[in-house]
């Protein structure tokens, strides 16, 4: 079972983002799920040509930090990390998440919207619930709050965020939070799709 998530977010290259979906597809989706990751999804923003975005999981943080290490320790990452890294400008847009209790990815959809609500705040029963009120949601992710068990790969810290991943193209304004709403389509070798 899948308990911690992340959602990443690379800025690329112009026009290279491309070579990244078809490196990343043909070499690393095999390798980081035999090291016990779980790839769930992989995403062009149809609002921006050089964002990919993806969401991965792990059973638990042990865990995590024994695949990350695996994976990025193995032969398969530095046989073409320099090729992937040649793809992008920035690979630390990462939120490390857990499902909102009751919510759970969903099998597909043709497209989908992904909105991520900042708080200042931290995140309590009230805040899901309204959430929950005012977003049509698919799946409802929540901030994990245990650190970094893996500090070669950054993540954004000291954040409070809900993300939800729908299949309309809505979302609320929430008070007090500021959102970022992508629309994504999901790549050929998408999970997701």
């Amino acid at each position: 079972m899948t308990e911690v998530f992340e959602l990443r977010q690379y800025t690329l290259h112009p026009g290279k983002r491309d070579t990244l979906i078809e490196l990343f597809e043909r070499e690393f989706i095999e390798p980081q799920e035999a090291c016990g990751m779980r790839v769930i999804g992989q995403f062009r923003d149809l609002d921006d040509p050089d964002r990919f975005v993806w969401f991965r999981g792990f059973p638990d943080m042990a865990q995590r930090k024994e695949a990350l290490t695996c994976f990025y320790g193995g032969p398969v990452w530095k046989a073409h990390r320099d090729a992937a890294n040649a793809t992008m400008i920035d690979s630390d847009d990462v939120l490390l998440l857990r499902l909102v209790e009751g919510s759970a990815f969903p099998v597909s959809a043709p497209r989908y919207f992904l909105t991520v609500y900042s708080f200042d705040a931290p995140i309590d029963d009230a805040v899901v619930a309204r959430v929950r009120r005012e977003v049509p949601a698919l799946t409802l992710l929540q901030t994990e709050p245990a650190e970094n068990n893996y500090p070669a790969l950054p993540v954004r810290t000291g954040e409070h965020v809900i993300v939800a991943l729908t299949g309309e193209d809505r979302y609320a304004e929430l008070p007090g939070c500021r959102v970022q709403h992508l629309r994504l389509e999901p790549t050929p070798g998408s999970r997701l799709r």
